[in-house]
This record gives structure tokens, sequence and C-alpha cells, in this order.
């Protein structure tokens, strides 16, 4: 880096403590996010003409849902008393970001770089019994990635029947959660023309079943396992965080090369909303990113009001992956912090994590709070203060008391998607 660079990356760290702040009064005093408003596939057409974007949605906390939890589910947890996020966030330039996306591509694929294969593609397949509820689907291809260890994952491509709106959305399902919540929200983006890839998590839903080759006896296959038994195969020349991401590199790949999305938009529930906070992190062709409870930053995971599932499945620790979290951060930053920042800054880019306070499973409370305008902030200063260069935000949905993307929270996302705005 030469002087110059040097210097100006001193100069922006050393205008955080005036700058955030100031944006964060301007965001918190309403500046319209139009007056800096670039036009982007799918964007409400009355933005873009200068007109009044529609209200987002809104909706109650839940009275009946709210009066089966105690106090530890409204006020913010002793963990996060005198918490000073901003160090935490740790990232403070664009260069940052290159730099940390690196790390994270080095560490994955062990310095080879991103994967070049290609999906073997089997083209207007039959509707899968999983699927059959669907409607408006003119097309169902099945796109098969192969992946080390000779497991494959398959990823279901879906083309709408009403005209292609030119955008690409990635739905990825969680650890065996039940596919109503996956079925609900992707009707909606089919009628509104989006073109959809449907993921399940590794040895889940249609990945399931099938046998993975013995890592200490090539040519040996041992049965299925589930993801808290893959640490055999983890070593210092293969990371099972493939199994997670390369089925995503490879069918975006294959979507670039064949039809083109102006952009690609990408949602995920549990075990899917962190691979949605881990690959939107990763690649920067996520446009709009919506995780939906998958993850909370590392300060925080014990002091859910419900702890042990909130601790996070196996590849979400540090115990598990020390090398891939580390690799993200510099000193003492956190890592998911540094992800949902990564995940928002860069053209037409933004992220609207959603949580929800009464989950019956994982990430539940409000201690999501103290990290929620910190992050926004750093958002908006990194990019510059323009929306259409990163925008970042939370929606905490105390509507209900499931685990799943609510109605309320995909009228939200809906809305988001059709406004390209990226705030709560």
């Amino acid at each position: 880096m030469t002087d110059t660079a040097g210097n100006q990356g001193a100069s922006r760290r050393g205008m955080l403590g005036g700058v955030l702040g100031g944006i964060g009064v301007a965001l918190a005093a309403g500046v319209p996010a139009g007056a800096a408003h670039a036009a982007v596939p799918g964007e409400n057409a009355a933005a873009r003409r200068g007109g009044k974007l529609p209200p987002r949605p809104v909706a109650p906390v839940n009275q009946e849902s709210a009066a089966k939890f105690g106090p530890e589910y409204k006020t913010l947890p002793p963990a996060a008393a005198g918490v000073d996020i901003e160090p935490l966030i740790g990232i403070t330039t664009l260069e940052e970001i290159t730099a940390r996306r690196q790390k994270m591509i080095d560490f994955i694929w062990k310095g080879a770089g991103l994967p070049k294969t290609t999906p073997t593609v089997e083209t207007g397949v039959a509707t899968p019994d999983d699927l059959a509820s669907l409607t408006g689907v003119r097309r169902i291809d099945l796109l098969t990635v192969p992946l080390k260890y000779r497991i494959t994952a398959k990823v279901y491509d879906l083309l709408p029947r009403k005209p292609w709106n030119h955008r690409l959305a990635l739905y990825h399902n969680g650890h065996g959660e039940p596919l109503d919540t996956m079925l609900r929200t992707i009707q909606p983006l089919l009628d509104r023309g989006y073109r959809v890839m449907i993921y399940a998590m590794p040895f889940h839903h249609w990945n399931a079943g099938q046998q993975i080759e013995d890592p200490k006896t090539p040519g040996t296959m041992l049965p299925s396992p589930s993801h808290k038994e893959l640490g055999p195969w983890e070593s210092d020349t293969f990371s099972t965080l493939t199994f997670f991401l390369e089925p995503l590199v490879v069918t975006l790949d294959h979507a670039q090369a064949g039809y083109r999305p102006r952009s690609v938009e990408m949602l995920g529930l549990s075990g899917g909303g962190w691979t949605t906070t881990v690959y939107a992190a990763l690649d920067p062709r996520i446009n709009r990113s919506y995780p939906t409870a998958g993850s909370l930053p590392f300060f925080l995971r014990a002091a859910s009001p419900k702890p042990s599932p909130t601790t996070g499945d196996w590849e979400q620790t540090r115990a598990s992956f020390p090398g891939f979290y580390s690799s993200i951060t510099a000193g003492t930053a956190d890592d998911y912090l540094q992800m949902y920042v990564m995940a928002s800054v860069g053209e037409n880019r933004g992220q609207l994590q959603i949580l929800n306070r009464f989950d019956e499973c994982c990430f539940n409370g409000v201690s999501h709070r103290v990290y929620q305008a910190p992050v926004r902030d750093r958002v908006a200063l990194l990019a510059g203060g323009r929306p259409e260069r990163g925008r970042w935000d939370l929606l905490e949905d105390a509507t209900h008391d499931d685990h799943t993307i609510s109605p309320h929270a995909l009228d939200v996302i809906l809305w988001d998607l059709d406004t390209a705005n990226v705030t709560t």
C-alpha cells in the first residue's frame, strides 16, 4: 500500500468517531434514501420516477406470544452492558473487506481459489413431491454439483411461468426445517417473475441418504453423517465448509454463464440463514440478502434466553473452524459483525438480518439491539452515505413464537425487494 493510501486509510479510521454518529442521526431523522438512490433491476417504478416509496409493512408485538416469556425476552442481557461495539466491527476501509474476503476463500479452498467445476444439468425434470404445491412454475431443472469424497449437492432451478424479471433468488433451507416456510417464501417470488434456485444443507432433504468416502480409506464408503459428524473430514488440505458453500459458487457461476441475471438475492432460514450470512459476505455477486434466525455475534451467543441451541450448529462455532473464523477478524473484532458488513457494502448491495424475538429454537431475545445501529452506521460510512453502495439493517420480528420466516417478515422482504431499500 502506498503512503497516500495509508494516509487515506488512517483518515477514514479517524473519522469514525464523529461521522458514525452523524450518519446515525441523519438516518434516524428520516433522510430520504432516494436522495442518492440509483435505479436497480426490479426497483419500484414510482421510486425511479422520483415518486413516494410505499411504506414498509409494520406489525405490533404479538401479546399472546409475549405473555409466554419473561423479562429476559424484553431487556438487554448483562453480556451486552458496556460493550463498545465499534471496535468489534473492526472493518474501517473497503480494502479490508477485500482482504478478509480473500482470506475466507483461501481457508475454504486451501489457496486453490474458487472452484471452477460445472454442475450436471437435467432440464425439465418431473416436479418433486417436495415442490408439488408450488404454482406458476414453467419448468424445473435439476443441477447436481460434484463435491469431494464422492458426495453431491442437488439444487432445483425453478423457471417462473410469468415473464422472467431478470432477477434470480436463492433460497437455502436449514437443517431439516419443515418445507412449509420455504414453499410459502418461494411462491410470491415466482409470482413476481423471479427465477428461483433452492438449496438444502448437506445430507438433508434431497441431499439425504448418500454415502461419503472414508477420509482414511479411499474407496470405502461410509453411511451419511450428520453435520455434527464431519470433523474427521476436516484437514489442513480440505475444509468441509466446501460442502456448505461450494454448491452456491458452482450454481451461481452456471446462472451467470447461462442466463445472466441482473441481480441475485439470497434468503435462508436457520442453518440456511447462517449459509446466507457467510455466502453473502464471501461473494459480492449477492445483491440483497435476508438471513433469518441464522446467527448472533459470538460475544452474545451465551446471552440468549435459550443459550443451548443459540451456541450455534457445528459449522457455526469457533471450536469447529478456528482457522476460518479467525481469518475474517483482525485484533479483537467479532467474526459475524464483520460478515454483516462484508455482505452489505458494494454497488446495489444490502442485507436485512431477521431475528425472531420469541424464536422457539435459536438466536432469540433482544441482545441484537446493542449492535443494530453501529453495524448499520458502519455500513453507511463505508458506502459514503450512499444507500445504493451499501445498506444494512435488522428486523426484530415479535409477531410470533416460531422458528420461521413469518408472514410479516416475508411482507417486509418482498417490500424491500420491490423498493430495493434494505431498511427497517
